[in-house]
């Protein structure tokens, strides 16, 4: 499971969609960018292959929860 997971707007016009997020995962740092898509791009490490389904479902449901409702 994903921790303290925080996004804040790529953009300064909060009316661009796009979004910075970051978490932690096994004691690892994740940041990345979320794209209006729902494309999930890393800018830091990438989680292993296995993991990498089951965070990306995660980090939807988040935004999805935060961002869009």
């Amino acid at each position: 499971m994903l921790m303290h997971f925080q996004f804040k707007p790529l953009f300064e016009n909060k009316n661009i969609p796009g979004w910075n997020f970051s978490f932690y995962y096994k004691k690892q740092r994740f940041t990345g960018i979320y794209h209006p898509t729902g494309k999930i791009e890393f800018t830091t490490n990438t989680p292993e292959q296995k993991d990498i389904d089951a965070l990306t479902s995660q980090i939807h449901e988040l935004m999805l929860f935060h961002v869009y409702e």
